[in-house]
C-alpha cells in the first residue's frame, strides 16, 4: 500500500459527512506504519473503541471507510475465522458493520463483514504478526495470492459500502 498523509485519509472517507471526517480519529504514527505489508489501514479510535475504520486503495486512489464495531473490553469475541484474511486470531474475530455511502447510508443502510478484531489481517497472511496456535489454515497459495485474496475481499467489501 502506498504511505497515506491524515489528510489524504480524511479525504478518502465514503461514508462519512465532511464534518465527521474532519472530526474522526486517525492515528499519529503514520510515517511509522509497514505500508509495505499492508493491503489496508485498519485502526480503532482510542477514544471509542467501538468505532473503526478502514483505508485501501481501489484503482490507484484510496477509499476509505467508517465502522461500528463491539468494544473489545466486552470480552464476547468468538474464536471466527476472519471473511478478509481467513485467519481465526487469538484476539477474536468481530463483525464490523459499516454505513452505506450516499442516500443509502442516510436512509439507515450498512453492510458488515467479520475482520480480525485488531485489523491486523494484512500482518498475519504475511506472517508478520502471530495470530496464535492453530489460528491459520495450512495452504499451498503462495504468499502472493494470499495477499491477492486478502486484497480482493477488502475491496468487495468496500464496493458493496459504495455500491
Amino acid at each position: 500500500m502506498t504511505p497515506l498523509t491524515e489528510q489524504e485519509i480524511r479525504a478518502a472517507f465514503v461514508n462519512c459527512t465532511k464534518g465527521e471526517t474532519k472530526r474522526l480519529y486517525v492515528p499519529r504514527d503514520l510515517a511509522g506504519r509497514p505500508w509495505d505489508d499492508l493491503d489496508y489501514l485498519g485502526w480503532r479510535d482510542p477514544q471509542s473503541p467501538a468505532r473503526a475504520y478502514l483505508v485501501t486503495e481501489l484503482a490507484g486512489r484510496p477509499a476509505a471507510v467508517a465502522l461500528r464495531c463491539p468494544d473489545p473490553a466486552a470480552r464476547h469475541l468468538r474464536r471466527n475465522m476472519c471473511s478478509i484474511c481467513l485467519t481465526a486470531p487469538q484476539a477474536g474475530v468481530s463483525l464490523m458493520v459499516a454505513p452505506k455511502a450516499g442516500r443509502a447510508g442516510q436512509q439507515g443502510n450498512s453492510v458488515g463483514t467479520y475482520l480480525c478484531s485488531d485489523l491486523a489481517c494484512s500482518l498475519y497472511v504475511r506472517g508478520k504478526k502471530d495470530p496464535g496456535p492453530g489460528a491459520r489454515l495450512q495452504e499451498s497459495l503462495t504468499l502472493q495470492e494470499k495477499a491477492a485474496r486478502t486484497l480482493a475481499a477488502v475491496a468487495a467489501f468496500v464496493a458493496k459500502v459504495t455500491g
